[in-house]
């Protein structure tokens, strides 16, 4: 057995080695692999072409994952269909009235889009595509345009179906069914906490703030929130099936791809090539992401072999570390790590050490999931690698500060939504408690 002193020096060696290898350009899915071999060759007796094959082959053919290519490809048919312009048309005249008027529908269309997309890039390009235009237009103050759109977009994680949620579940081998109920509440506080952002600054900025151009009867409200109503039922059938019971993931994933091309084929635009771009969008995102785990996969074995995770388990029980304390150090690390990877590489990367040092403090894995997707989302917001980022940054042809100082208010109040999902732990577990096994 390793002893304290050489078990750090063995984190040491491993982490560098993966550094050096992310510094050079390589792959994230093929730097975990390399860093794991090498730390099997130095730290283990056991031959890594045998642990390679083992363990990349199971982690990649989990029954569990078969939903993430699903949700991917539902993600993909609607991001290329004409759902996002159903969303704007039903949602604004419901907003207008609102402080912040049209800010507001950045906010409640990235929710609705979160509902059935499951990625955040996905969610802030769609949502983007079809608001920023409109707002543009009207000359809403494009700080606020940008950030409104870059803060909501992250709720593609948090709002199940999520794409990272699946991939936390099976890494802490926790229940996705739950995992994706423990996301609604959270998900719904953090979009409202935006909207409250954003009309409190409406109401101490009422100058940048155009005059409400979209003024509507009742009638004529619930006539254009028709526009919502096969959004709603595509939403409605995937998550309801889940928290009914009626469907796994992969069931209500499966509904939710034949679902989205419905809707599509109701807007005119499934063709041959249609499809072609949907399943080729989908393949390249779910083979990456696939590289990815198989790899982290391989590394938690390696790291396993080497004593580290058991060492800095036993290491963190010795110092007395809190569970605050311990969730505070996690906050730090995952905001750095969101300055240099993406969240999924994120959460694979931290997986194999992170459980055990939570396990050993007592705190929820189901809990603990929600808590690193909303860290994972600050990631997204964060320069240089946030993704959001690079997505405004493209849409709107501006330099990635201003974009960042933007977002930068979004940012703090998804710290605040970790200090109310502390003290309020209930937010998460309540749901998922309800559900039974």
């Amino acid at each position: 057995m390793p002893t304290a002193e050489l078990s750090g020096l063995y984190a040491l060696i491993i982490i560098g080695a993966l550094l050096g290898l992310l510094a050079l350009g390589v792959w994230i899915g093929l730097a975990l692999t390399g860093t794991a071999l090498l730390a099997m060759l130095l730290f283990s007796t056991r031959l890594p072409g045998d642990a390679m094959a083992t363990t990349v082959f199971g982690s990649v053919t989990a029954w569990t994952l078969t939903a993430l290519p699903l949700f991917i490809w539902m993600g993909e048919v609607l991001f290329r269909s004409r759902i996002s312009e159903y969303m704007f048309r039903g949602l604004a005249p419901w907003m207008s009235p609102l402080p912040g008027r049209l800010l507001q529908v950045n906010v409640a269309a990235s929710m609705v889009f979160a509902a059935i997309s499951g990625s955040s890039a996905a969610t802030c390009a769609t949502v983007g595509k079809i608001t920023i235009p409109e707002l543009q237009k009207r000359g809403y103050p494009e700080n606020m345009m940008v950030g409104s759109l870059a803060g909501a977009g992250t709720l593609g994680l948090l709002i199940p179906p999520s794409i990272i949620m699946i991939v936390y579940a099976v890494s802490a081998d926790v229940s996705i069914n739950k995992l994706f109920a423990a996301g609604v509440m959270p998900g719904l506080v953090l979009g409202g906490l935006f909207m409250l952002y954003n009309g409190i600054w409406a109401l101490l900025h009422p100058s940048q703030i155009p005059s409400d151009d979209l003024r509507m009867s009742l009638v004529g409200k619930l006539r254009a929130s028709l526009a919502l109503l096969p959004v709603l039922l595509l939403i409605a059938a995937v998550l309801g099936s889940i928290y009914a019971g009626i469907a796994t993931a992969t069931e209500s994933a499966t509904i939710g791809v034949v679902g989205a091309f419905i809707l599509a084929a109701f807007q005119g635009g499934v063709s041959w090539a249609f499809f072609r771009r949907t399943v080729i969008g989908a393949m390249r995102t779910t083979t990456m992401i696939m590289l990815i785990i198989a790899g982290a996969s391989f590394l938690g074995l390696a790291m396993g072999f080497s004593g580290v995770p058991r060492m800095l388990a036993e290491w963190v029980g010795k110092l007395g570390l809190g569970q605050g304390e311990l969730l505070i150090a996690l906050t730090v690390l995952y905001i750095i790590l969101g300055c240099l990877l993406d969240g999924i590489s994120m959460v694979l990367l931290t997986m194999a050490v992170v459980l055990p040092m939570t396990n050993a403090v007592g705190i929820d894995p189901l809990w603990l999931g929600i808590f690193i997707v909303i860290v994972v989302e600050m990631g997204q917001i964060t320069p240089p690698v946030g993704f959001n980022l690079f997505v405004l940054q493209n849409a709107l042809k501006r330099d990635i500060g201003f974009v960042s100082r933007a977002a930068l208010p979004y940012f703090f109040i998804m710290l605040l939504m970790l200090v109310i999902i502390w003290y309020w732990p209930g937010l998460a577990t309540w749901l998922p408690g309800r559900m039974g096994n």
